[in-house]
């Protein structure tokens, strides 16, 4: 057994005792968005340190627990917390929780993130589902040796956000009035934000938005063979021509709020799920 196996299985037989329901979905929260929890109906939430191999959240914003409940009278399990390159994290640790996700039975995966807008379309507090991504981190959570059994070496990207998922996301956020843009979605380094050269780069790149989360995540359970459905919370919105500065503080107060319209659509988007 390799070592990151053994880590991934120690860390589902610590887990095991809170799963109450059947199979679950999957709820990955980004940075101001974990108001989300307040929806769940939770029978235990797990601080991260509490768990076998688990990193522990270091960015602002993060709780860092894992929530086992239900919402919108679904089972679910809830990372309130991620892990991103710049805090210095490996991708193969950004990688763990969702591999333990897959392991605790996990097959589709709603994630959110707060990002910057790139098109001149956006506001801010709006929401973006994600079509498709470009991956400007110089990373990829699949370097090195491949556990044929969690998925092929070559993981195929054509479809990595599942199009019904889209299509279903779209179709309930018109039905609940709720503003929701599609897009690509570009995830960089950080910590650092983009500077105004760069921003006009990534939109003639072909990306809505940016963002220091998701990719790792997402390139990993397409490898695990989940079924991925991730939305963004425009936080701000900058042209290159009209560069203004992006406070952290004036970030996470639209994430919180845009926070409260995406939690109504997901727990819409779970009560449509089969």
């Amino acid at each position: 057994m390799t070592e990151m196996k053994r880590k991934v299985k120690e860390a589902v037989d610590f887990l095991k005792p809170y799963l109450k329901d059947g199979q679950a979905t999957g709820l990955v929260l980004g940075t101001g968005l974990g108001g989300i929890v307040e929806a769940i109906d939770r029978d235990a939430a797990v601080p991260y340190c509490d768990i076998p191999h688990h990193p522990v959240c270091t960015a602002p914003g993060h709780q860092g627990r894992m929530i086992f409940g239900r919402l919108a009278g679904r089972p679910v399990i809830a990372l309130d917390g991620r892990f991103h390159l710049y805090e210095g994290f490996s991708p193969q640790t950004i990688s763990f929780p969702i591999r333990v996700l897959r392991a605790l039975g996990i097959k589709a995966l709603l994630v959110s993130n707060a990002a910057g807008g790139l098109n001149p379309n956006f506001r801010d507090g709006d929401l973006m589902v994600i079509s498709d991504h470009i991956n400007f981190t110089g990373h990829n959570p699949l370097v090195g040796e491949n556990i044929d059994e969690w998925g092929d070496r070559f993981p195929d990207m054509v479809e990595p956000y599942k199009r019904t998922l889209i299509e279903l996301a779209e179709k309930t956020a018109l039905k609940e009035g709720i503003r929701l843009h599609r897009g690509v979605y570009a995830g960089v380094l950080g910590p650092s934000l983009e500077t105004a050269a760069e921003t006009r780069f990534l939109k003639m790149a072909g990306a809505d938005a940016v963002g220091m989360s998701t990719i790792m995540e997402v390139i990993t359970a397409v490898h695990a063979g989940m079924d991925v459905l991730a939305i963004s919370a425009i936080t701000n919105v900058n042209l290159p021509d009209c560069y203004r500065p992006a406070a952290i503080e004036e970030i996470l107060a639209t994430a919180a709020v845009a926070g409260r319209t995406l939690s109504r659509l997901f727990e819409k988007i779970l009560e449509a799920l089969l």
